[in-house]
């Protein structure tokens, strides 16, 4: 009787362990370094709001974010990776400065965003708790969710000159629903391997986490009557 299947199946074994030991190993770091960047996010929105950042620096800083998003992702196989991350979560903090500014200069604006930051990680914590647990494969919602957030930002351009109310909840709310499935769809890509990098990891966790509590906030701000 031969071997051979013994050995292969042997190394099968291996390779699996192998596999889980990576996954795990990917999770730690994409966790530990989204805290680490939201923390640093946090600091960073604290100066603008102290310093008094106005709208238009917002943008700007924004627009700064978005290109050193590219940074980040050429970057991230490389040492520099880690300090161009820190760069982009840095500036993206700034640039959200102006609006939690307007959102605190309200009555109610400390709970607010309170409440949107409660709600936030318990979305972001339950959604990945389910992931986790299930590691159920949700990479079929891929598609779907690109379109979506397609839609939704060509809706957002739109509303601009527009500017409707109705819509702009809307968009929102579409956006709340979007970002939850994305941290289930990126996730899941982590748990099942399909992203190996831990820096482009946080990238896609960290823009999940920004826009739902941005648009969580504005959310609550409306049906609270804070953002009349």
């Amino acid at each position: 009787m031969s071997d051979k299947p013994v050995y292969a199946a042997k190394t099968d074994t291996f390779g699996a362990q192998a596999s889980v030991l990576d996954t795990n190993k990917v999770l730690k770091n994409t966790y530990m370094l989204l805290g680490m960047t939201l923390a640093f996010s946090a600091m960073t929105a604290g100066i603008a709001i102290a310093v008094g950042i106005p709208p238009m620096g917002g943008l700007l800083l924004m627009l700064v974010g978005f290109g050193l998003l590219f940074v980040v992702n050429r970057m991230a196989d490389t040492a520099k990776g880690l300090p161009a991350i820190f760069a982009f979560t840095g500036v993206m903090g700034a640039a959200l400065g102006p609006t939690l500014s307007y959102y605190l200069s309200m009555t109610n604006g400390p709970q607010l965003v309170l409440q949107a930051l409660g709600g936030t990680a318990i979305v972001f914590f339950g959604l990945s708790a389910y992931a986790l647990t299930t590691r159920k494969d949700f990479s079929y919602m891929g598609g779907f969710l690109m379109v979506g957030l397609l839609v939704a930002i060509v809706a957002a351009i739109a509303n601009i000159f527009l500017a409707i109310p109705a819509l702009s909840l809307t968009i929102s709310s579409a956006i709340v629903l979007i970002m939850s499935g994305l941290i289930l769809f990126d996730t899941s890509r982590i748990v099942n391997g399909g992203e190996t990098n831990y820096i482009r990891a946080t990238v896609s966790l960290y823009l999940n986490v920004y826009n739902l509590f941005i648009h969580l906030l504005h959310l609550l701000a409306a049906f609270t009557g804070g953002d009349d």
